[in-house]
């Protein structure tokens, strides 16, 4: 698993008009190739009578798919500049088809580079990105006299409570960046004189937005 990884936010979409014609960005999240093309058949069928929906997607932690398809635009004036964007920005798991009702003006082979790259960054930007960080679930046992300097030092410190469950003793459930695990662990025990029970728990990804 990675540490941590840029993506889109969800699924959006945008509409830019240039010289008359529309391109409409449609943005998603996808975790394989077969949500993916899912996800471009359904924008065809929903738009099927558009002049091209075109598209391209980015997937897996080392970008080891990535696609991309003009539907009809000249060759490698559509799909591969869509993609282009998703490597620029750095986007794994992406998904994006680009919608285009001709509006009756040829925009060229550059023009086509530059509107379908536009309306892609533009899309993803109304969409919105975030990075994505590999965290450690820290459990932190103590007495309820100790409540209230662990949490006010908790919330002024780096790491993010996650919970806190309020049983016999206080449960913190706090998020800890993997490689932080035992600077953590010193650093609660030696803010509860050695009165913290402190344990790991699960691993799971933590969400940020970010401008990308």
């Amino acid at each position: 698993m990675l540490p941590r990884y840029y993506t889109v936010k969800g699924y959006g979409e945008h509409e830019i008009v240039i010289q008359k014609s529309r391109f409409i960005a449609y943005v998603n999240r996808v975790q394989t190739e077969e949500e993916a093309q899912a996800f471009i058949q359904e924008i065809k069928k929903k738009h099927w009578d558009a002049t091209h929906n075109c598209s391209a997607y980015m997937i897996g932690e080392n970008n080891q798919i990535q696609k991309a398809n003009d539907d009809g635009e000249p060759s490698g004036t559509a799909g591969v500049p869509m993609l282009e964007v998703l490597k620029k920005k750095d986007l794994k798991d992406t998904v994006v088809v680009v919608t285009r009702y001709f509006g009756g003006i040829k925009l060229g082979a550059g023009g086509l580079i530059r509107a379908y790259g536009k309306a892609t960054s533009e899309g993803i930007k109304a969409t919105g990105v975030v990075e994505r960080k590999l965290m450690r679930v820290m459990h932190t046992k103590i007495d309820y006299t100790w409540l209230g300097k662990v949490e006010n030092e908790l919330r002024s410190s780096i790491y993010q409570i996650k919970d806190i469950h309020y049983l016999d003793q206080v449960e913190i459930e706090t998020y800890v960046e993997e490689n932080q695990t035992a600077s953590f662990t010193d650093w609660m025990t030696e803010l509860t004189n050695g009165q913290a029970v402190i344990t790991e728990g699960e691993t799971v990804y933590l969400e940020t937005e970010v401008e990308r």
